[in-house]
């Protein structure tokens, strides 16, 4: 059956799970707005509201944590197919919902699968590319999410003008339903397409599957020739790895808690994100249509990720950390010392404006500001953390337990969106412009914490990173440069390294100088 063997194709095309994950970060947003929506689901009440929009990452929270079991025991491509199923039957649900107790239940189904592609889709990514190029492809997960925030959010945006438009109390359904209907067809053609996706070599040699895993490896770094040096070495590395993982012997869950991998979990489970709310900080802002001040920041997320996805791999991971929580610090306490400023009380019975206790009115230069600096923030977190809380997670733990360190990461991501879904609109409520104040000062920790414990992993391999982080040098010195890879690669061209490739039960020895492009070639040359 045929493959698709370009890096960069494959790693494009799975991020289309990454898109459903921006979905459902705006599959919310657009409808929040509308009179469609409010009076349909009777949703004046902010917990009510909060309830809600919990459900998918809750539901997340629930499919990153049996992400690891699927894609562990049948693959990552297997997994990533489970979860667009999954995806597709609570889309279904959400777009028939006729109150809000089927609409929670759609929202929970496909909050299940997209918490387990938010997992695995990474992973993917990171064990089939190379080392100098997987920041890059890995980003392209945070450039999917920003799509698909993008894509979703112009289609609420669209609908709401069914029916005589968002702010006509009698306003349709359609409003609502044409946006939620919309996401099963992304989830259709990542399911169908996966089909066409070899599985991941790291996973195939987990297994003993050692042929497959030297044909994976030739088909996407070697021009399909078993015998090209890099090939080889990459080979030799993650078998070398995958060996010493067994002779500790330990199993998998009690190695995630060892504080020499504990410190690796819980620095993933820390990166995390939140954007489900913008809506309503432009509603406290009071300048223009809130839905359509909200869209130019999504067109923003979307483009200020491309320098990330382009440069990553020359900057570094550790930079983008530091500096992206340093300026949205900054930038949140601007907001906050904005609204405490210049806002005042407000009130409203019903419609989209009931859930806004706080706003600036008459201040045209401060309805600016606010606007002004929420998009640097958005841009920020663009260019530096959206894409970086991707990759490193995903790269810094050993294969032995990868996929289940990832999956507590990414539930940890959902059990805060989780949080702040259910919790945003009360404290809003409550405690206004002092909300802003709060994730500021979240941000400066998070700077202290990426300080003091994220070491530098551009240009290494995945199997190199117990080296990055058990070699005893403090986070904010600097990493050797170079990879073990090229040397064990400029080993094997000058034939000072013979590499021996399992088949079966044997083991051939491989030599460079024949190309070797199928199995039974090697049994030739034999």
């Amino acid at each position: 059956m045929y493959r698709i063997k370009n890096v960069y194709v494959l790693c494009g095309f799975a991020a289309i799970g990454g898109g459903l994950f921006g979905f459902d970060i705006s599959s919310m947003s657009g409808v929040l707005g509308t009179y469609a929506y409010t009076n349909y689901y009777n949703v004046q009440g902010n917990y009510r509201q909060g309830a809600i929009t919990c459900a998918m990452p809750a539901g997340s929270l629930f499919g990153a944590l049996a992400s690891s079991f699927i894609a562990d025991k049948y693959s990552r491509r297997t997994a990533i197919q489970v979860a667009a199923l999954i995806w597709i039957a609570g889309s279904i649900i959400q777009t028939a919902s006729n109150g809000i107790e089927m609409l929670v239940v759609g929202r929970l189904i496909s909050g299940l699968g997209v918490g387990i592609e938010s997992a695995v889709v990474p992973i993917y990514q990171a064990e089939i590319a190379p080392p100098e190029i997987r920041g890059r492809v890995v980003s392209l997960q945070q450039w999917a999410i920003t799509w698909g925030i993008l894509i979703q959010y112009f289609i609420q945006y669209g609908a709401s003008f069914t029916d005589g438009g968002a702010n006509n109390p009698s306003q349709g359904t359609a409003a609502f339903r044409i946006p939620w209907g919309v996401q099963i067809v992304p989830a259709t053609i990542l399911f169908a397409g996966m089909f066409l996706f070899p599985r991941s070599p790291r996973w195939l040699a987990s297994k003993d599957r050692w042929e497959e895993c030297i044909e994976v490896l030739a088909a996407l770094h070697g021009a399909g020739d078993m015998n090209h040096p890099k090939v080889l070495a990459q080979y030799q590395e993650i078998e070398e790895a995958l060996t010493g993982e067994r002779v500790e012997g330990k199993p998998d869950w009690t190695l995630l808690t060892e504080p020499r991998m504990f410190r690796r979990v819980i620095l993933g489970m820390s990166i995390q994100m939140w954007m489900y709310y913008i809506v309503y900080v432009m509603e406290a802002a009071n300048i223009g249509d809130p839905l359509l001040t909200s869209a130019i920041q999504y067109i923003l997320n979307v483009v200020l990720t491309l320098p990330a996805i382009l440069f990553l791999d020359k900057w570094g991971r550790r930079p983008s950390l530091l500096v992206g929580s340093f300026m949205m610090m900054i930038f949140l306490f601007i907001v906050g010392a904005l609204q405490a400023i210049y806002g005042q009380p407000f009130h409203a019975d019903s419609g989209p404006l009931s859930a806004i206790s706080w706003i600036l009115r008459d201040n045209r230069p401060v309805q600016v500001a606010v606007v002004v600096v929420t998009y640097l923030f958005v841009s920020t977190f663009s260019i530096t953390w959206g894409p970086t809380s991707w990759t490193y997670p995903a790269e810094i733990f050993p294969s032995q337990i990868r996929a289940k360190a990832v999956s507590l990461a990414t539930a940890s991501n959902w059990g805060w969106n989780c949080a702040l879904a259910f919790a945003v609109p009360p404290l809003l409520w409550n405690i206004n412009w002092r909300l802003y104040m709060l994730f500021a000062s979240f941000n400066g920790a998070a700077f202290i914490h990426m300080f003091l414990t994220a070491p530098e992993t551009k240009g290494k391999t995945l199997e190199e990173m117990d080296d990055v982080f058990e070699s005893g040098r403090p986070a904010w010195r600097s990493v050797p440069k170079g990879s073990r890879l090229a040397v064990l690669q400029k080993e094997i061209e000058e034939g000072n390294l013979k590499v021996a490739v399992r088949f079966g039960d044997a083991s051939i020895e491989l030599k460079t100088g024949a190309t070797v492009t199928n199995i039974e070639t090697v049994k030739e040359i034999v």
